[in-house]
């Protein structure tokens, strides 16, 4: 529930009019008609996008969606739910991309404003934030005792002492405040921009060489509907010329995180997406170490592949860091 006494009120102005959007509890939020009205749809197909969003776990409901008591035409006042910023920009991205990331930036924007005038940084935050990261060290031990508990996985246990040591490093360097995760530094060089008919032609050889092993149905592969071209389409997003997510190594771990966690395909997620996440560093040169050795070997692929299946959808930022640092410091 929103309250009106921390609530502030934008006007966002789109090319059919101007938009009101309500700045509470350190985002910002709109009604299903709003959303309607910011990217020019129906509201069914509105709300047709949010169905999928949420019942592919790409965000929890319940931490996205709030009621708010609004006053209607009629006077009557009413319970109506609003959307917070993640839920709109995902709605954006498959309906209207170009809205998506101008709003997405206007939005940025604004958020910056109000931190840097003081209303934000308050206990709750910092409480939601220790919850975070209490749940991600959680993930993390759950990782380390069913990786050891999988006898069909011995060459991966080597590698469980590593990337839990090195995720706790990281949840103790910045547990006081998720600003801090390390956002630089990263190769923004991009060589190559992933292609759905190229992918699906790498996908194809993967599946043809498992069958030919025996460690594959004809399963494997066939896609359920069209989110495996909607997750490409969203990792190549840019605007005025940048990519959204501006690194090789932020493009790799959205691609093998949205693989696992969206389950685009009838089987094979967990092998897809691990086996996209080296195609594409490979295809952008970004595989190996200056020595030649491989930067994410098998069983450091295995465990990444295994960590992001058993994460909670809602530490999907901190998942996509941690992999982004692994990258770089392999």
């Amino acid at each position: 529930m929103m309250t009106e006494s921390t609530e502030q009120l934008l006007i966002y102005e789109t090319e059919n009019g101007e938009v009101e959007v309500r700045l509470e509890k350190d985002t910002l939020w709109l009604s299903l008609q709003q959303i309607a009205d910011l990217f020019g749809r129906d509201k069914s197909v509105i709300s047709r996008h949010l169905g999928n969003v949420f019942k592919t776990n790409e965000l929890g409901r319940a931490s996205v969606v709030a009621k708010n008591a609004t006053t209607a035409a009629d006077g009557k006042t009413y319970q109506v739910e609003y959307f917070n910023l993640d839920a709109i920009i995902s709605v954006g991205y498959r309906v209207n991309s170009w809205q998506g990331t101008r709003f997405r930036q206007w939005a940025t924007a604004r958020l910056k404003e109000h931190l840097v005038q003081g209303y934000t940084l308050n206990e709750q935050r910092l409480q939601q934030h220790q919850e975070q990261l209490k749940k991600l060290e959680q993930t993390l031990t759950l990782f380390q005792q069913n990786i050891i508990d999988q006898a069909n996985l011995p060459e991966a246990k080597g590698l469980v002492r590593v990337i839990s040591d090195y995720a706790r490093t990281f949840v103790l360097l910045n547990q006081f405040d998720s600003e801090r995760l390390p956002t630089t530094d990263f190769d923004e060089h991009i060589r190559y921009e992933i292609k759905y008919d190229e992918a699906r032609s790498a996908i194809n050889t993967l599946k043809q060489d498992l069958i030919a092993k025996g460690e594959a149905t004809e399963l494997v592969g066939n896609e359920k509907d069209d989110s495996f071209a909607g997750i490409l389409g969203s990792i190549v997003q840019s605007f005025s010329g940048q990519f959204l997510y501006p690194s090789i190594e932020e493009q790799a771990s959205h691609l093998l995180y949205f693989v696992i966690k969206n389950h685009p395909f009838s089987d094979g997620n967990k092998r897809i997406g691990a086996f996209l996440f080296i195609w594409f560093l490979q295809r952008n040169q970004h595989h190996l170490k200056t020595n030649g050795e491989l930067k994410i070997n098998d069983n450091a692929l295995a465990a990444i592949a295994l960590l992001v299946a058993q994460s909670d959808p809602k530490q999907k930022e901190l998942m996509i860091h941690l992999i982004m640092n692994l990258i770089r410091n392999a």
